[in-house]
């Protein structure tokens, strides 16, 4: 929705609410003013000479406080009713507005996505049909096209995955796990793909074993291996790490980026954001990355945090629960 547009809408909101409360405001005055005459007709009628007079002037006079209190006490509810629709309306059609902006972000950034590692793969193809290359050429075409391909697998495991598991259509399967291992494999095949990044694993002489589903952690390790790439320096090293910690196991995955911003330390974990703008069509990345691996934490009963690491960067620590 244009901006101009929404701003307009807004505005017959406002203008329609303070309506309704100048209206709920009138109400009250008419009503009370109405109790008042009424109260002074009453008192009118009765004769000073009555018996009862200072009686029946009292009832009147506390009649027309009734009136008043029942007034005043239905003018507040009425206005706290509108006030609180008022209130719940705005927060829903931002709320949508926010999750539609979203989600028109997230398809600019889901197209470039899908379209860059297809369009260098299919290069390189038309380029190795097309050419008489020698081996030496043709082996560093197919290494590329595979990077890209494996790039395009993982964008297509994380949709799915976080389709499922929002869904709660999947399986969990729980076994005994070599994490120290896992990890080892996931470092592995990142320096074996991007041999010109120096990644770095720092584990202990015993091996840490955690109860978790093989697929989901390695996942998890995945994203955020490739998110420590993504925003450090293609020199500066990444390192993980897998220690034992009071009964518990924490994987550190530690970069020498940007950092993160303190305000959006927690933001970062929430579905489709991005630091930044992420309506720019060079951009990397969908958002859903860290949203995945924090659902994954979770379902293991585990704990994500992001902290600084000096003087440049993020470390992302992650806690499992020992095994009992």
């Amino acid at each position: 929705m244009k901006p101009k547009r929404l701003r307009w809408i807004f505005f017959f909101y406002w203008l329609l609410l303070t309506y309704m409360v100048a209206a709920l405001v009138w109400w009250y005055i008419a009503l009370n003013r109405q109790n008042e005459r009424m109260a002074g007709f009453r008192e009118a009628d009765i004769k000073k000479g009555d018996a009862g007079y200072l009686i029946k002037l009292a009832q009147v006079e506390d009649e027309k406080r009734r009136k008043t209190a029942q007034y005043a006490g239905e003018g507040i509810i009425f206005f706290l009713l509108i006030m609180g629709g008022a209130v719940f309306v705005y927060q829903a059609v931002r709320r949508r507005l926010k999750e539609g902006q979203q989600q028109q972000n997230f398809m600019m950034a889901i197209t470039h996505e899908l379209k860059t590692p297809i369009a260098v793969a299919r290069l390189n193809l038309e380029t190795m049909q097309k050419r008489q290359l020698d081996p030496a050429q043709q082996q560093k075409l197919l290494q590329n096209t595979i990077e890209e391909t494996n790039r395009l697998n993982a964008l297509c495991n994380n949709l799915l995955l976080s389709s499922q598991i929002e869904a709660g259509g999947y399986r969990f399967t729980e076994e005994e796990l070599n994490l120290t291992e896992l990890v080892q494999d996931c470092v592995n095949d990142f320096a074996t793909r991007f041999a010109n990044r120096p990644i770095r694993f720092e584990g202990t002489a015993e091996q840490q074993f955690v109860n978790a589903d093989r697929f989901l952690l390695q996942m998890a390790i995945n994203n955020l291996i490739d998110n420590a790439l993504k925003y450090s320096p293609k020199e500066a090293p990444v390192h993980l790490s897998v220690k034992a910690n009071a009964g518990d196991v924490v994987v550190q995955v530690a970069d020498k980026g940007r950092g993160i911003d303190p305000d959006e330390k927690e933001k970062i974990f929430k579905k489709h954001y991005r630091s930044g703008n992420p309506a720019t069509k060079t951009a990397k990345g969908t958002g859903l990355g860290l949203f995945i691996v924090r659902k994954i934490v979770l379902l293991h009963k585990g704990k994500i945090w992001v902290s600084d690491n000096e003087p440049t960067g993020s470390i992302f620590h992650i806690r499992f629960p020992g095994q009992a």
